[in-house]
Formats: structure tokens, C-alpha cells, sequence
């Protein structure tokens, strides 16, 4: 059963997403994973409800043809002013992610951070993404993962319906792989991610800003103890088990050939 936000709430939330520079970005592992796949430059893609879409700024910075489709207005609206730094290679296109307005076949690599985590059942969604791919052209999908104190505070406001987006789910990295199987995709890398600066802190911050008072968006940055401390989750990164201590987790695949 397909069940979403209305677009109306995501209008609503982007809405009050006016200034990006108070806005944290997506985990910097989902750009580090398109472009340790393969080259972009010259290459289609495409990002799935891209939120504020800067991923694919970067990516079109880096010479690929990139595509944002989203169904919310509002966040269109962010990703026309990113395009105008990177004229004639960011494209906007409003449209259904289930039931998207391109050709089989049309683009190297599809992504999409933040998006599956909102449906009952994301698999339609995965085979829509694969049925836009090339052969031999990769589909990223990164979530959140079960096993955080994210998922707990979560779960507590949809109990008292108080979570913004109605309902949302997470998962592990087993089934993460398992859905990109499913949809018919060869796993060719996974990753996860800690949040930076952690979950307090950012929750913090928000109080806030309803207080009139902006935190630093980065405070420990540079310090000798960031440094440390990113050195050691990086040693920690590489073993598998990490995936369920982390915020986000993603998945690469590879569209089997026929």
C-alpha cells in the first residue's frame, strides 16, 4: 500500500526552509558514494525529491547533466535558485516519483536521500528507479537506520502524532540490501553515517531558533577533538556491524542486465 505526506506538508516544510545556510546538508556520504562509483562528468542523472538539491549542484558542478524530480513547489523553488549556479546543467521537473515523466532507460545514476523511509512500500518506488536506468547504471538509497535514538524520538511523536511527515519507517542494512535486490539491482557498496553535530545538539538549535538564538551550526569544527573524534569513527566505519550504531546507511546497486 503506497501511502505518503500530502504535498502540502512538504510545502509547508520547505517553506520555512528559506535560508540553506541555517539548513545542515544530507550525510556527506551520499555524495562521497556517487562520485566514488564513477565519473559524472558527462553523465544523466537524476535525484529523487531532492529536498534542498544540493547534491546535485554539486554534481552538476562536477559536469554531469543532473535532473531533480519532486512533487512539492516549495522545494523546487530552493533548487531554482541552485540552478542558476550551474546554468544548463541542473533541470528541474515537477512530477511523481511512482510514475515519473521519463523514458526507460534515460540516466547513468539515480539517487535519493531521505525518500523510501516514507512509503508503506518503497519497492515500487526502487522499480520505477530502475526502470529510468541505463544498463549498467547505478541506483543510491539511503534511510534511516533502526537501531538510533532517532528512530526511538520518532516513533514517540508519531505515537502522539506529532511527527511532521504523519509516519515514516527505517531500516537495517539487510533490508536495505534485500529491497535493492528485490528491485532488481547488484550491490556493489554500502556506507553508513554519524550525524554531525549529533542529534542534541541539532535538536538544541532548533529550540532556538524559536527563541530567537542561533547555536553554531558546526561547533566543534577544527578543533582538536573533531579531528579525533572523525578519525576514529572512520576506523570504526569499516567494520560492518558499525551500520547499526549509525543515523543513515545507503546502498549502491547496479542494474542487472538482462
Amino acid at each position: 500500500m503506497r501511502e505518503e505526506p500530502p504535498v502540502s506538508v512538504w510545502n509547508e516544510f520547505w517553506n520555512k526552509k528559506k535560508d540553506l545556510d541555517k539548513v545542515y546538508p544530507s550525510s556527506p556520504s551520499v555524495l562521497k558514494a556517487i562520485l566514488g562509483t564513477c565519473p559524472v562528468k558527462g553523465l544523466k542523472i537524476l535525484e529523487v525529491g531532492a529536498g534542498t538539491g544540493r547534491d546535485s549542484l554539486a554534481l552538476a558542478m562536477e559536469g554531469a547533466q543532473v535532473y531533480i524530480l519532486d512533487y512539492s513547489e516549495e522545494s523546487l523553488r530552493i533548487g531554482s535558485e541552485l540552478a542558476a549556479k550551474a546554468p544548463g546543467n541542473l533541470h528541474l521537473v515537477q512530477g511523481d516519483a511512482f510514475n515519473s515523466p521519463f523514458p526507460d532507460e534515460t540516466f547513468d545514476f539515480v539517487f535519493h536521500q531521505g525518500l523510501a523511509e516514507h512509503f508503506r512500500d518503497p519497492l515500487p518506488l526502487l522499480k520505477e528507479n530502475v526502470r529510468l536506468l541505463k544498463k549498467g547504471g547505478f541506483c543510491l538509497c539511503d534511510v534511516p537506520q533502526t537501531f538510533h535514538l532517532y528512530t526511538l524520538i520518532k516513533h514517540i511523536l508519531i505515537a502522539f502524532d506529532k511527527w511532521f511527515a504523519g509516519w515514516e519507517t527505517e531500516f537495517t542494512m539487510p533490508q536495505l540490501k534485500k529491497l535493492m535486490k528485490n528491485a532488481g539491482l547488484e550491490v556493489v557498496h554500502e556506507y553508513g553515517d554519524w550525524m554531525r553535530p549529533n542529534l542534541i545538539y541539532r535538536i538544541l538549535r532548533e529550540i532556538g531558533f524559536k527563541f530567537g538564538v542561533e547555536l553554531p551550526k558546526y561547533p566543534l569544527q577544527g578543533t582538536a577533538y573533531q579531528r579525533c573524534k572523525d578519525k576514529l569513527l572512520d576506523i570504526v566505519s569499516r567494520c560492518s556491524a558499525s551500520s547499526y550504531t549509525q543515523i543513515c546507511i545507503g546502498v549502491v546497486g547496479k542494474k542487472v542486465e538482462s
